[in-house]
């Protein structure tokens, strides 16, 4: 039976530096190493594939999103620059329409630049879920927050649930201030 070492005020209890410690974390890593799997099973990798197509993404944008946040998408937020929806009223192209309309099992919502509002831009686009105002360029840190988090909120969605698709510059913002799954530029998801 050993006895356990009680030290004194100060001292964090920390790993013994007697001999063998090199050798004895060496040999903890590698047991770790080898108990990680190195290859995703082929079920798995089709389940995601199905997935990222639901999305309308390809699977290894799908992927990296997905490691990085740690779960499933489970919505998509567009700026309305990233939908093409410029001038009071405009509706999205028929391109972009159509690549909405296949999206499957997630959301769609997009924050709106003025002159738009939330309430026409989903009028004239059906196939939007839920929209909010855009964070300006001059707005605070926290208001940028509290409009990007705002909308994801009002659907009862997690940050880490949703990837932000934008167009144009410090759109890319709006993922860190609403703890998004990651940002996609629209040109790579269009």
């Amino acid at each position: 039976m050993t006895e356990k070492v009680v030290h004194g005020i100060g001292h964090n209890n920390g790993p013994t530096m007697e001999p063998g410690h090199r050798w004895r974390t060496h040999q903890w890593r590698s047991a770790q190493r080898a108990l990680m799997r190195k290859t995703i099973p082929l079920s798995i990798v089709r389940m995601r594939m199905k997935r990222a197509q639901e999305l309308g993404m390809d699977y290894k944008t799908y992927a990296k999103v997905r490691q990085a946040s740690g779960q499933d998408i489970l919505a998509l937020m567009f700026s309305s620059n990233a939908l093409r929806i410029i001038g009071q009223g405009a509706k999205m192209p028929e391109a972009r329409e159509a690549a909405l309309q296949k999206v499957r099992n997630a959301k769609k919502l997009s924050l709106v630049y003025p002159p738009n509002t939330p309430k026409s831009v989903l009028a004239a686009n059906r196939t939007i879920d839920a929209a909010d105002f855009a964070p300006l360029f001059h707005e605070d840190w926290s208001t940028m927050r509290n409009k990007v988090a705002g909308l994801m909120q009002s659907q009862k969605l997690s940050g880490s649930a949703v990837l932000v698709i934008g167009d144009a510059p410090l759109e890319n913002e709006w993922y860190t201030a609403g703890k998004a799954a990651g940002y996609l530029h629209a040109s790579e998801y269009f």
